[in-house]
């Protein structure tokens, strides 16, 4: 049973979760939501049939507007006075390092994490959508991206770090320096977003690009999710090994054995989805 939450709505369809993000009339992000969304990973972590777990906004056409300002002027009043009253350099607020333990969460999570961005969105809350796989996003007027720069501070929640490694150094300087925000159809052909799909049907484009993921073999998700991720991290050499160790997972496992037999044995298309009962978790 999910708990009940101030800002999150939860809807649990079994291998499928969405998170609806809220905060209303703001529709930014707080420190007490990020410390919600903490305590639903947690649950998320120990739901053992969880496949993909999806965050999107609840307003209409906001995903989450920005982190909130106003706490993050507060912090850094208090910065300064600290540093004023100690003559030393005061510490990142344990705001910003919840966020980024939060980010960190999503990418750990065995499930793969779907931003479903039905709108406006900027700051922390780009930054909350880079820290998860995959993102899609509603078609419209909308806007996204990093504008800090023009407040005279940087991404602090991830998104310096991110975005580069998504779109490469030399774009993401281009776009956090000059603090661009980006049209849903320039975010895709940067690659920032996977898909747009119409508004007037989000949150059934949402449903069904998470359920055909849900359906795909859990084992085979979680080691391709698993040896990306940290793949980044490592050479080409040490990467290669961990897509040989994970591809050796994946050859010992029931689901795989089943579903390359089903293909010799019929005319389907490889890329094609069978309606397995995968047996994997």
């Amino acid at each position: 049973m999910v708990k009940q939450y101030e800002h999150l709505k939860i809807e649990d369809h079994g291998q499928l979760v969405i998170c609806f993000l809220s905060n209303p009339p703001t529709h930014t992000f707080t420190s007490k939501g990020v410390l919600e969304v903490h305590d639903f990973l947690e649950q998320m972590e120990k739901k053992d049939d969880l496949r993909v777990l999806a965050f999107t906004g609840e307003g209409e056409d906001v995903f989450i507007k920005h982190y909130e300002v106003g706490e993050l002027a507060d912090s850094a009043e208090k910065n300064i006075s600290q540093e004023s009253e100690s003559n030393q350099e005061a510490s990142s607020p344990k705001e910003l390092h919840n966020f980024h333990k939060m980010l960190l969460r999503l990418r750990n999570l065995d499930a793969i994490v779907v931003a479903g961005i039905n709108g406006n969105t900027a700051g922390g809350g780009c930054e909350f959508a880079l820290g998860c796989d995959l993102r899609i996003m509603s078609e419209g007027p909308y806007l996204i991206g990093l504008p800090e720069t023009s407040v005279g501070i940087l991404p602090g929640g991830g998104g310096t770090q991110r975005l580069a490694r998504l779109i490469g150094s030399s774009r993401a300087l281009d776009l956090i320096l000059h603090a661009k925000l980006m049209t849903p159809d320039q975010a895709l052909d940067l690659g920032i977003i996977n898909k747009l799909v119409p508004h007037e049907s989000f949150n059934k484009e949402l449903m069904l690009y998470c359920s055909d993921l849900a359906s795909r073999a859990p084992i085979a998700l979680r080691q391709v999710k698993k040896i990306v991720h940290h793949g980044l991290d490592v050479s080409l050499e040490e990467g290669l090994m961990m897509e040989q160790e994970a591809f050796n997972v994946t050859m010992r496992s029931s689901d795989a054995a089943k579903a390359m037999r089903a293909l010799l044995d019929s005319e389907n298309n490889i890329e094609e989805k069978n309606d397995f009962e995968w047996e994997g978790k």
